[in-house]
């Protein structure tokens, strides 16, 4: 997702104007705009544990008209659970595309709180189904697959926010301890879901969906999208230090972040948009897209089956397994050099046992 540097703005966001200082640097923003991003993305991935967790509730081992939830504890009760785990993820699939352009032509601070608050909703109304006792798959079905569009908001948005302030410099090793908050999403989420499922698994999604709720309106107050909205020139220059130290003496001398002096965009270069065809022409794109694609078929299945393989062969005691589903997720990280031209390693880890 790109976009142009001299586009129109979203403007300040309103927590950024009750708390900033007259004196906030370059460097400041970026700090609040990385820890903006990490939280959003980490409750993105909270709020998709819950599936995994309420599996074994849901669909118990040992089947019976009065164990499970109907319609999920027949005998073809596994099957439905693949069902809609699959109608979440072609959903997720189909809309990461859908968002990655409507990023381009939106406001990401709105856009992505819109995704947010929009997960949280309906992830919550698939649990509000334990409380009014709803037991149509055509529910949970609908439930999940509205569920996975709003969360294809996250990734593109996250990602081209992070573009959009960090030059080519460092930008590896930022992103590399950046992508931590998709491990630390999976275990608050495991843990958040598994400390209410005795009071109903119905809370496993609802208490998910409010955090992430909570989490929209932390990006719509603090979230600055772009370098622009407090008045810093675009960051998309050639990608050495020089370009990012001149911004930063630059807004000094004119009376610090977001101060009087409005944006220079002399210098800036404006990126369009290009198409999947012409992404996929870059070189690298495929075979990383390749790895990625394993790394992911790995780590969904992990989220979203591990806990209910556990408990269905007995492998774990299951109250720890639904503790522990947290911390044996995939964590994959990257780490890129500064200069761009050495190999980037790929570190794949796996936490728990």
């Amino acid at each position: 997702m790109s976009r142009h540097c001299d586009c129109c703005c979203g403007g300040i966001p309103p927590g950024l104007l009750l708390i900033r200082g007259k004196q906030w640097n370059l460097q400041t923003y970026r700090y609040m705009v990385l820890l903006t991003t990490f939280i959003a993305y980490a409750c993105y991935h909270a709020s998709r544990k819950p599936t995994g967790i309420v599996k074994s509730v849901l669909c118990p081992e040992h089947k019976g008209t009065n164990q499970g939830w109907s319609p999920f504890n027949g005998h073809d009760g596994t099957s439905k659970l693949g069902e809609i785990d699959v109608a979440f993820l072609a959903c997720y699939s189909m809309g990461m595309y859908v968002a990655g352009h409507l990023g381009d032509s939106l406001d990401l601070r709105l856009f992505l709180t819109t995704g947010m608050v929009g997960s949280g909703i309906f992830v919550s109304l698939f649990g509000m189904g334990y409380f009014w006792n709803m037991h149509s798959f055509l529910f949970y079905l609908s439930m999940q697959m509205i569920a996975g569009m709003f969360q294809a908001t996250g990734w593109p948005s996250v990602v081209a926010v992070i573009g959009n302030w960090f030059g080519k410099r460092k930008r590896g090793l930022i992103m590399g301890v950046w992508n931590a908050h998709t491990s630390v999403g999976n275990i608050s989420g495991s843990l958040l879901a598994a400390s209410v499922l005795e009071y109903g698994w119905g809370w496993s999604f609802v208490v998910p969906g409010v955090v992430i709720v909570l989490g929209g309106v932390l990006v719509y107050l603090f979230l600055a999208p772009y370098p622009e909205d407090v008045g810093f020139s675009c960051v998309h220059g050639g990608g050495g230090g020089g370009d990012e130290e001149a911004q930063v003496n630059g807004v000094k001398k004119g009376g610090g972040g977001g101060g009087v002096a409005p944006p220079t965009r002399e210098g800036s270069v404006n990126r369009k948009s290009v198409g999947l065809v012409e992404a996929c022409m870059i070189p690298g794109v495929i075979p990383f897209a390749l790895c990625l694609f394993f790394a992911k078929l790995v780590a969904y299945t992990f989220l979203y089956w591990l806990p209910f393989y556990l408990t269905q062969t007995g492998l774990w005691l299951k109250a720890y397994q639904n503790l522990s589903s947290g911390c044996f997720c995939l964590n994959y990280k990257s780490f890129a050099f500064d200069d761009g031209a050495r190999p980037i390693p790929l570190k794949c880890k796996l936490h728990g046992s």
